[in-house]
């Protein structure tokens, strides 16, 4: 049997390698098609030429005649090709007589390779052997280089992307822009009227994205330009221009300006910056630790779990509520679209009580979604509201959703800031129709003023004990026990200053004036 070192697993996983003439022969094939191509499409083409070159190869050893196989004789001088050991050259130096009767008679080659060392093989075996092969009818049958390319990529991909990859990173010559690679030198010339053109037809467009075609229609790149490079060479000049933010999630291109994007998503709100506490998370008993995965604070840097479930439901804070955000924590992130290059995605979010889309922001670098805003002032939902994010068969459209009900009067906690600067907590009475987490529910009549006790603006160095002490404080006034349940702290604390559960948890079992007093309990000494 012929085979080719390209139809063995071996070659693909252990021998494979970039060379300088794969590289020649892919920007070759750049120049010819003149179309940008993903990392897939390079891997095939490369496995092709891999293949079609070896079989070049082996054809013109075959037209040399000199092809070994055990079944032939041959003679002392003669150089041979051995096709078992990558088609390495060897010259017959001597031959004697076999000595084995379960071959009957053959002929023993001693072969030097140039190396010094002497290998020997079997010749003129009369005994079928899997190195032999029928020349006549390999040669007519046209079988060499007939590999299946397709096979090969679905067994080994993944390893010969990863190798392109490293590869392409190196080349000075290279770009790459949302799963597609070309050359630099063969782009389409974008100039600086181009981008102007292109900044005044999303102005007229009054920040609603844009896709590449449609800004193409508008600019007139030569259409002697083949179109997909002239959407490539558009989108490399618009992605290195800072007006301009590419808005997309992963498998779509859509532009926008971004002096035309919500400032909530260009500036990270003041109420979600969250400066870095160093703590000792081995504080955190079993129990702490469970609450603080149960809270899955987006700042809590938690793995995602094993199972992705395509509906999560989750208690919302006091700085995604007032800032009209959602968090992407551990278990919601996999709900949002990703993108290629940008941090920023558009996405449709759907109110699953009205069915309304709203146009909502994936900000992924720091890890929310903006504009709920109108959503959580129209249904009236309270900090500690039960929401569900729903995926949905789009991944750019989201179901946002709450479990409603007829609206009711319950008492809950009102933030109350206090002359003293401090804030307050009292119980009032008031009409809510949504499920809650009444440990986490918060209320603010005067949202401006507890907005001036916002730590970050008036109190830049005041202790994250300390203000803990004087929450917890107030929180126990509410209760004949005079305790403060954990998860209650956590979001009275983040009225006043963001803050993951960890360093709040840490500091409860650190500080020898916060006493446990039983499961997630705690009282002010």
């Amino acid at each position: 049997m012929l085979q080719l070192q390209t139809e063995t697993e071996q070659y693909w996983t252990e021998t494979f390698k970039i060379t300088d003439d794969d590289v020649d022969h892919i920007f070759s094939v750049f120049l010819e098609e003149e179309t940008p191509l993903s990392s897939s499409e390079i891997a095939r083409r490369l496995i092709r030429y891999r293949i079609d070159k070896e079989a070049q190869h082996l054809r013109r050893q075959i037209d040399r005649g000199e092809i070994f196989q055990p079944q032939n004789a041959y003679e002392t001088g003669q150089n041979v090709v051995f096709p078992a050991l990558d088609y390495t050259v060897g010259k017959i130096v001597a031959q004697r007589p076999g000595d084995n009767p379960e071959y009957g008679e053959f002929t023993v080659l001693k072969v030097d390779f140039g190396s010094g060392k002497i290998n020997e093989f079997a010749s003129a075996l009369q005994v079928p052997h899997k190195l032999n092969f029928d020349l006549d009818a390999v040669e007519q049958s046209g079988d060499i280089g007939t590999a299946n390319a397709d096979a090969i990529f679905d067994a080994y991909s993944d390893d010969i992307i990863y190798l392109i990859e490293e590869r392409f990173q190196q080349e000075q010559d290279v770009v790459y822009f949302a799963g597609r690679w070309f050359l630099r030198s063969l782009l389409a010339d974008v100039g600086l009227a181009h981008l102007h053109l292109a900044e005044a037809v999303l102005v007229m467009h009054e920040g609603q994205p844009l896709n590449t075609t449609a800004i193409l229609k508008e600019i007139g790149l030569p259409q002697e330009i083949n179109p997909r490079l002239q959407a490539f060479s558009l989108d490399h000049a618009l992605f290195n221009d800072e007006r301009f933010d590419e808005v997309g999630p992963a498998g779509q291109v859509l532009w926008c300006l971004r002096e035309l994007e919500p400032e909530e998503v260009v500036t990270v709100p003041e109420r979600l910056r969250y400066t870095s506490i160093d703590y000792d998370w081995r504080l955190l008993t079993d129990e702490l630790a469970a609450l603080e995965r149960e809270i899955d604070d987006e700042l809590s840097n938690l793995r995602s779990p094993v199972e992705q479930l395509d509906s999560v439901t989750f208690s919302l804070n006091f700085p995604h509520r007032r800032t009209g955000t959602l968090p992407l924590s551990s278990r919601v992130r996999h709900l949002f679209p990703t993108a290629y290059e940008t941090t920023h995605i558009l996405m449709a979010l759907v109110d699953g009580q009205t069915g309304e889309e709203i146009q909502g922001w994936v900000v992924r670098e720091h890890r929310y979604v903006y504009g709920l805003a109108e959503f959580y002032r129209h249904h009236r939902l309270p900090v500690g509201a039960y929401i569900t994010v729903r995926r949905t068969d789009d991944p750019s459209r989201v179901v946002v959703n709450f479990s409603s009900y007829r609206p009711r009067t319950e008492w809950i906690k009102l933030a109350i800031p206090g002359e003293d600067g401090r804030l307050r907590f009292e119980e009032h009475k008031r009409s809510i129709g949504a499920e809650y987490d009444d440990l986490m529910a918060l209320g603010a009549d005067d949202l401006k003023a507890v907005d001036a006790l916002w730590m970050p603006t008036n109190q830049p160095d005041r202790s994250l004990a300390n203000l803990m002490r004087e929450l917890m404080v107030e929180l126990a006034r509410l209760t004949p026990q005079r305790t403060v349940h954990a998860k209650t702290l956590y979001s009275a604390v983040n009225v006043l200053r963001r803050c993951p559960p960890g360093p709040i948890f840490a500091t409860l079992v650190a500080r020898p004036e916060f006493k446990h007093v039983g499961g997630p309990y705690w009282r002010v000494t």
